[in-house]
This record gives structure tokens, C-alpha cells and sequence, in this order.
């Protein structure tokens, strides 16, 4: 069951992003094959890309506000429909983002992202941070947790493509947060084009905070009553893994909304060449603060990251400044 609606192109941002997408046009660059961007400060780097890797970097920089956070929750139904709720309290400091910055202030960050474990009880407690770089050959992404039952704060290198996402059950991989995140290295990507498809878009009734989650997660596939699906263009980009790179993941087909560059839906493949999970963002505009957030839910036995029952709205109005997202600051938050 697909419920279909008229197009409405929603997704907006403010015009200052769209300024700056004008003037770094002519001076935006893949540098190091491509796993990293140069040239690029604000705005989407690549508005009418020519290979598959520059539709990748878009959804990577595109804007998101300049600092945000959010309580969401996570679940991973069992085939019979039971499940146990994650509870997130997440964090995006968003610097490639924030008016006035310069390229060479952004000291090679995308962005900082913060998440705190806050239930169940056996989960509570645990920090994660990331620190997103630019050209990931210069500085590959460092991320730091923060273990409650320890009191310390280590590395965590793993946080990393197809390693487990957090209490996802084996249901998700570190880089399909957000749909794709990290970096770009171990895949061959490429650009098949524009085309027409129906994809989850205004998806209203799946983030209304009063719909219960027991409502939501119906068994084997969430009900299918709530999505929202529109016909848009996307770009389509078709990745394979390198020979010689690992990745549970043989193939992934990426499909990228042409307004907003965010990916609104995956298909992956396992080593057999077969299609394995199919992941949709289910994504919504906030009018207050243009910008495009997305839920993750993937087919079959399913998780559905981005709860929203009893949670506040998302709030972009966070005071924060970078001394908040150091491993000092992540020890400091672990022992209040």
C-alpha cells in the first residue's frame, strides 16, 4: 500500500544558502579522488554535478540549520511486532553551515555531532561524538564515546561504515545514519541521472508527536496508513564497492531529491547481488527554520529511527560554541 499525493515542492532553505550555491559554482572541487571538497563553504558544492560522487557530497553538505537538537526514539520490532524503545537526546553544531564562516575556519569540519543514550536504563548514560571532516584523506572522522559504567571517554574508530549502528540491533550501519553519512572512499559511484519517482515526502502524519509509536510500528512494516508519498525527481547514483574494500554492502542505489539533496530512499545489495534492505527518509519541512530532516526506516524486519511520541519539537535555536564538543566536554556531560 502506497498512499499518493500531489506533488508539492516544499523543501526551502534560506536564500543565503542558495546565494552561496551561486558563487562557489565556479569554485568548488573534488580534491584527493574525490574523497574530499575544496572551494565549498555554505552552500550545496556541486549544483549540477557530472559524476556520482559530487551527488554524494551534496547530500554530505547540505544545509541543515547551524545547530539543532532533538529527542527522538528508535526501535527494531521483533516479526511478531514487539519492541523496546531507545530513547536519543542528539546534537548537530553544524560549522560548514554557519553564516559568516570561511572556508579556512572551518579547520577541515563539516560538523560536530553529539548523541546521549537516555533509555532504557541499561543503555543510559552513553555519549557519542563525532567530528566530521571535509577532506577525509587529510583527517579521517574522529569520534570519542563515553562509557557510563567506566567513567572514561575513548576513541571509537568504529564508529565507521558498516560497523553496528548504536542499539540498532544489527538492523543498521554506522554510515547509513542519516541515509548515508561519513566517508566516501570505499565505494565507485555512479552518476545514472534524473528520473521520475514516487519517494516519501511531507511526511506529516509520521512526525506528529501525539500519533502513538504503537500505532507506528505495526508488524513487519510500519503502517502503512501514515507515510506520504509524492511523485519528484530525484538523482539517481549507483555505487559499487572497490575491489578489495570491505563492506556488507556490495551495491547501493542512492536516490537524491533534486530540491533539497537529501536522500530520500537506498537500495542495497548483499554479496549475492541481491536486494537486501530498502531504507526510505521520510522527510518534512520546517517552516520556521527551512530545512529538511528525515527518518530512517528499512523493509522487511525493520527500524524506524526518529520517534516522535512524547517528544518536544526539534529545537534550532541552541546556544552551543566548539569547547562543547571536546572529549573534555563529553566527560564533563557524562558525570552531571
Amino acid at each position: 500500500k502506497m498512499n499518493v499525493y500531489p506533488t508539492r515542492r516544499s523543501a526551502s532553505y534560506p536564500q543565503r544558502i542558495y546565494d552561496k550555491t551561486k558563487e562557489i559554482a565556479a569554485t568548488a572541487r573534488l580534491v584527493e579522488n574525490g574523497y574530499g571538497v575544496e572551494g565549498a563553504i555554505n552552500g550545496i558544492p556541486f549544483p549540477i554535478p557530472k559524476v556520482g560522487v559530487e551527488a554524494i557530497w551534496n547530500h554530505l553538505l547540505r544545509y541543515r540549520a547551524e545547530s539543532a537538537s532533538r529527542d527522538i526514539g528508535q526501535a527494531a520490532p521483533t516479526r511478531g511486532g514487539k519492541f523496546t524503545l531507545v530513547q536519543f537526546h542528539d546534537e548537530f553544531y553544524m560549522l560548514y553551515s554557519m553564516e559568516g564562516m570561511t572556508e579556512a575556519d572551518l579547520n577541515n569540519t563539516i560538523l560536530f555531532f553529539k548523541q546521549r543514550v537516555m533509555a532504557p536504563a541499561r543503555l543510559a548514560g552513553g555519549i557519542l561524538l563525532v567530528r566530521e571532516s571535509l577532506n577525509q584523506v587529510k583527517e579521517h572522522r574522529q569520534a570519542w564515546l563515553y562509557n557510563p559504567g567506566q567513567r572514561r571517554v575513548r576513541r571509537a574508530p568504529n564508529v565507521a561504515y558498516d560497523n553496528p549502528g548504536t542499539a540498532a540491533d544489527a538492523m543498521r550501519t554506522s554510515d547509513q545514519f542519516d541515509m548515508y553519512n561519513g566517508a566516501v572512499d570505499r565505494y565507485d559511484w555512479k552518476l545514472v541521472g534524473k528520473k521520475e519517482i514516487y519517494v516519501p515526502y511531507n511526511s506529516y502524519k509520521l512526525q506528529d508527536p501525539s500519533v502513538r509509536n504503537r500505532d507506528i510500528l505495526t508488524p513487519l512494516h510500519i503502517n502503512q496508513d501514515l507515510p506520504r508519498y509524492e511523485l519528484h525527481r530525484v538523482w539517481v547514483v549507483d555505487s559499487t564497492l572497490k575491489e578489495g574494500a570491505r563492506h556488507i554492502y556490495k551495491r547501493r542505489v542512492f536516490y537524491l531529491d533534486e530540491d533539497s539533496w537529501q536522500i530520500v530512499a537506498v537500495d542495497t545489495y548483499d554479496n549475492r547481488d541481491q536486494l537486501w534492505r530498502v531504507s526510505e527518509g521520510h522527510v518534512i519541512n520546517y517552516y520556521d527554520v527551512p530545512t529538511l530532516w528525515t527518518t530512517d526506516l528499512q523493509a522487511g524486519r525493520y527500524l524506524a529511527i526518529g520517534l516522535k511520541e512524547g517528544n518536544p519539537p526539534y529545537n534550532f535555536n541552541i546556544q552551543r560554541t566548539l569547547e562543547d564538543y571536546t572529549p573534555a566536554a563529553l566527560r564533563r556531560a557524562g558525570k552531571r
